[in-house]
């Protein structure tokens, strides 16, 4: 090199150099790391965009390859006020680090018009719909579900079977951990009043297991200040029920919930402990038919059909942060469920007429049937975290989670002379003994190693061990009333599982596009030993598959207030055991439900195209039209096992595809007066065959969530909300319409730390026929059931909150994996 090029590299080099600007953005009220935020760069004197880029899962940011200059960079979230940081000086390569950059919602509007001082309803982002589980006040003093049944794509029908765009197929995560727990379980037994938002990811990228035909529900507990205590405790009673269907028992409704959070330097130290009492009263009023060799058996019956239910818990977190760089969190979590379904059935004219059409009787009888099934579960978990972020700003963390959950029974049955209750026809018994081994073990990677693309890898190893043991008893008064077993109904089921995966995803920003691309392989082993009580049958079915699940996601901004966006998702929903264990389970006296040992997991395919609309006034508009389609479709469907029993069976019947219209809209008409509507409209369309018979079914669903809020004042509301569900056709059959109005009064006390809810729900007043829903089965020339499920109306509520100081809460708890899917 000679002197010229030397002095040219001299003055040059200055100006070529470049390096990397570094930062994390946050949510400003509770410190919460905003995933996909935005970080733009510019040049503080033209003005110019230099360049942009995205927030990983942890809110940090890495702008690459800056050269020497003075710049300031806008910090942009949707629904948050844009934050400027002036004079980022870059020179001689050295990194430069901007610090945690707290957001504040409301103010200026990106993608979600947020009024001023107040929480939008929901946030859209590129992958998720984000709700604030503040505005559902009727909510409060419940639990989690009474949150999500007022969004949009959720549907709760009148057994409590929760939907997400039709599908019962979603999984629960609880601050973005898995749950391969129960969704209904766990969502049933979490405290509404923990539950700071929820996140709906209908379609999820490859950092997440693909488990789940309607994506993700992600329950984002409340968090707090960064240092200092908080403590809550949440009173539920319930008063006297107005309507009581002439109930065996007076059901109760009342709970407690309190949470004790102390975060102080490097230490957050969370208890919480939970108890909730929650009955429901309600009747049955059915018709079922069978027609067998030209003869016609029905037998019609009225009774009761209530719920009681009592869940509680413990949980104990402790989080360590030595420095910047690494955190360590160790959980625990323990408790005890158990649900007592009672019906008390009188089969009031069971009767047989041949031949089927107008024949004469053959014989006319009724009896009563009692039958009381309890489902008890008792569970205990514990995980262990590790989080190390590198100099380079890239994050590698690790998850290791134990669960073991007991589930069981009984379910005791007794069919009686009806008047005369004291003749016994026959007393059944069954009982099972349900323990569940869970393990995880999870590590994941995060960089950006491309200044166009943040890269996210990892790896995750899940194994399951659930053993049952089913025994059925029937009293047989000949050998002195001794319950002896009934072989058929009777088994040892042992499932062994394993399942490994590993993932790559790129994230990336520029200009006025956001986008993603992932690819997630999965390799799965299953391993299903049946037995039966007698020692002839002994018989394993494995099943294993290697397979991608790919994902996609683009958003174009093609104004502050406009965007659209689409997305693909290749999703599994894998069996529970009890759908595959083929032998008989007695439910009542009309039905015995089984499953299949050959099941294979359904694999669904989902695409996505939406727009979100911001207007003046506080008001907003999103749309998301949806296709999904399912192979090895898995339904419930109907078989004679005899004269006045059917069989349930589940099995594969083929395909199906759903497509479906989400609508959601936030209006303010008064400064006062907010209202949140949202509608789903979807046709339904199976397409396969069990049993030699075509299945063929084509429906049109649509569903209503409707929240509308008066503030009468600063500490005192008014919150009418309406759930509405169409009637649709099901497999075998069709559902009617379900509804439930409710009513909420909130007014606060000492500076807003007491808070007092009164709430009437399911609002009927012997007019409306609220909480009611009747469904129907049927098979041409074969039979035909029908069923009115009346449950409790006009409930009245009283709700008390108190906070014993003015700090948030910080508290974050783990939650079953393994044992609330079996639940």
């Amino acid at each position: 090199m000679n002197k010229y090029s030397f002095l040219l590299l001299l003055v040059v080099l200055p100006f070529i150099s470049t390096a990397q600007v570094t930062g994390k953005i946050i949510d400003q009220e509770n410190d919460y790391p905003l995933e996909y935020a935005t970080a733009a760069l510019f040049n503080q004197e033209s003005k110019e965009l230099v360049t942009g880029v995205i927030t990983d899962m942890d809110g940090v940011f890495t702008i690459e390859n800056v050269k020497n200059g003075t710049y300031y960079l806008e910090a942009s979230f949707i629904g948050f006020e844009t934050k400027t940081i002036a004079n980022i000086k870059v020179q001689n390569r050295k990194p430069v680090d901007v610090g945690s950059i707290p957001l504040k919602i409301g103010g200026t509007v990106l993608e979600e018009v947020v009024i001023q001082g107040e929480r939008a309803t929901v946030i859209n982002k590129i992958d998720r719909q984000v709700f604030d589980a503040n505005k559902f006040q009727n909510s409060l003093g419940g639990n989690a579900t009474d949150i999500i049944k007022n969004i949009p794509s959720v549907t709760v029908d009148a057994q409590g079977e929760i939907s997400v765009r039709g599908s019962s197929g979603f999984v629960v995560l609880l601050n973005g951990n898995p749950v391969q727990g129960n969704a209904s379980d766990l969502l049933n037994q979490f405290p509404a009043n923990a539950v700071e938002r929820v996140e709906v990811i209908t379609a999820p990228s490859a950092k997440y297991d693909p488990e789940g035909k309607a994506g993700l529900i992600n329950i984002i507990t409340k968090k707090g200040a960064t240092d200092g205590s908080f403590a809550q405790i949440n009173v539920k009673g319930g008063f006297p029920s107005i309507e009581t269907y002439g109930n065996d028992e007076y059901h109760q409704r009342y709970g407690a919930d309190a949470t004790y959070n102390i975060r102080k330097e490097d230490w957050n130290i969370s208890l919480g402990a939970s108890f909730q009492r929650n009955d429901l009263g309600g009747r049955r009023e059915g018709d079922v038919f069978t027609i067998i060799n030209d003869t016609l058996t029905q037998f019609p019956s009225t009774g009761e059909r209530s719920f009681d239910e009592t869940n509680y818990s413990g949980r104990f977190t402790v989080d360590y942060t030595p420095d910047n760089l690494n955190t360590f969190s160790l959980g625990f979590y323990a408790g005890k469920r158990q649900k007592d379904r009672l019906a008390d059935i009188v089969y009031y004219d069971n009767h047989a007429i041949t031949p089927a059409s107008g024949g004469d009787r053959l014989y006319t009888f009724q009896y009563y049937n009692h039958n009381l099934r309890t489902r008890k579960s008792d569970f205990a978990l514990g995980s262990f975290d590790y989080a190390h972020t590198f100099k380079n700003n890239s994050r590698l963390s690790t998850s290791i989670l134990y669960e073991y959950t007991l589930l069981g029974g009984p379910t005791e049955s007794d069919n009686l002379g009806e008047p005369n209750r004291n003749i016994v026809y026959q007393q059944e018994y069954n009982t099972n003994d349900n323990p569940l081994n869970g393990f995880r073990f999870q590590i994941d990677y995060a960089a950006k190693p491309f200044k166009f693309a943040q890269l996210e890898t990892g790896y995750q190893y899940r194994n399951l061990d659930h053993t049952g043991d089913f025994v059925y008893e029937r009293k047989d008064e000949s050998t002195g009333n001794v319950f002896e077993l009934v072989p058929e109904f009777s088994s040892e089921v042992d499932l062994q599982r394993s399942i490994h995966s590993g993932y790559v995803q790129l994230n990336g920003a520029r200009d006025k596009w956001e986008y993603a691309a992932g690819l997630r392989i999965e390799a799965m082993d299953r391993e299903l030993e049946l037995r039966d009580k007698v020692g002839i049958i002994d018989t394993t079915y494995t099943y294993d598959y290697v397979k991608p699940f790919p994902t996609a996601s683009v958003q174009y901004s093609m104004s502050d207030r406009t965007k659209v966006k689409a997305a693909y998702s290749k999703r599994v929903e894998r069996t529970t055991t009890f759908k595959m264990n083929p032998f008989p389970e007695r439910e009542h006296s009309e039905t015995l439900e089984q499953g299949d040992p050959t099941l294979k997991p359904e694999f669904i395919d989902l695409v996505e195209l939406g727009i979100t609309q911001s207007f003046e006034g506080g008001n907003s508009l999103f749309a998301t039209a949806y296709y999904r389609s399912t192979q090895n479709l898995v339904n419930r469907v109907n078989t004679i096992y005899n004269d006045t029993i059917l069989n349930r069976i589940y099995s594969n019947v083929g395909k199906s595809k759903a497509i479906g219209l989400e609508i959601g809209s936030q209006l303010k008409p008064l400064k006062n007066w907010n209202n949140f509507i949202g509608v789903n409209l979807y046709n339904y369309a199976i397409d396969g065959a069990y049993d030699g018979r075509p299945v063929d079914t084509d429906t049109f669903v649509y569903s209503i969530n409707l929240n509308s809020t008066y503030s009468l004042s600063e500490t005192t509301s008014l919150q009418f909300t309406f759930n509405y569900l169409s009637e649709m056709v099901t497999a075998q059959g069709e559902d009617s319409r379900f509804y439930s109005p409710n009513l909420t009064f909130k007014k606060s006390f000492l500076d807003k730390r007491l808070t007092a809810t009164l709430q009437w729900q399911n609002i009927d007043a012997g007019l409306l026929g609220s909480n009611e829903q009747r469904i129907m089965t049927y098979r041409d020339n074969e039979f035909f059931t029908t069923t009115n499920y009346v449950y409790e109306v006009d409930m009245v509520l009283l709700n008390l909150s108190y906070n014993f100081n003015n700090n948030k809460n910080k508290s974050k708890f783990i939650d079953s994996e393994f044992g609330k899917k079996e639940f």
